[in-house]
């Protein structure tokens, strides 16, 4: 009976740590999802793994169409989406690898540029550049520093998550032992 527990356990651990490792990408930071956001600069910076999730935040001007072919990103063809978004606060979970093409549902707004190609990979640690809080972090009048802030605030991100798994998996084996 306790080698069930123990299964169980430190299967419930695995989850968890699972869920504290992803990274939630606040899509376009500060700027968010609109159409002054350089989002192939933004693309660039970013490091999208299986598990993160993707936040779209904008206005009632917006929305957010997941398309399913390069064709139909780069020809800005709307017209067969795999999913339509317009809640202004939208996540969209990368479950698996492989690329994923977005844009605005918006007439004009794909043309202009509004749209992002991104590629997800296997991998379960966070890189400095995909933290929550570099998505996250104020917009700065210079960029040093704001490359600096979200440095020291993704070390004190990663510095939780780390005592966190540590937490559960001491846990899974304290319960084993009883």
């Amino acid at each position: 009976m306790g080698h069930k527990n123990t299964v169980f356990l430190a299967l419930i651990a695995t989850m968890i740590a699972k869920e504290v490792f992803a990274t939630q990408h606040v899509v376009g930071g500060s700027q968010g999802w609109d159409q002054s956001t350089d989002f192939n600069s933004w693309t660039s910076g970013q490091t999208f793994k299986v598990g993160d999730k993707l936040v779209f935040k904008y206005s009632s001007l917006h929305s957010v169409v997941e398309l399913g072919k390069e064709s139909a990103y780069k020809n800005c063809d709307i017209s067969s989406p795999i999913q339509s978004l317009s809640n202004g606060n939208d996540v969209v979970k990368l479950d698996k690898p492989g690329t994923r093409y977005f844009t605005c549902g918006t007439l004009g707004h794909c043309s202009q540029g509004m749209k992002m190609k991104i590629t997800i990979v296997k991998g379960n640690a966070p890189s400095p550049a995909s933290s929550p809080s570099s998505s996250l972090s104020s917009p700065s009048s210079s960029p040093a520093t704001t490359d600096t802030s979200s440095t020291d605030t993704s070390s004190g991100s990663q510095c939780f998550t780390s005592f966190m798994f540590i937490v559960a998996l001491s846990l899974t084996v304290m319960v084993s032992l009883f």
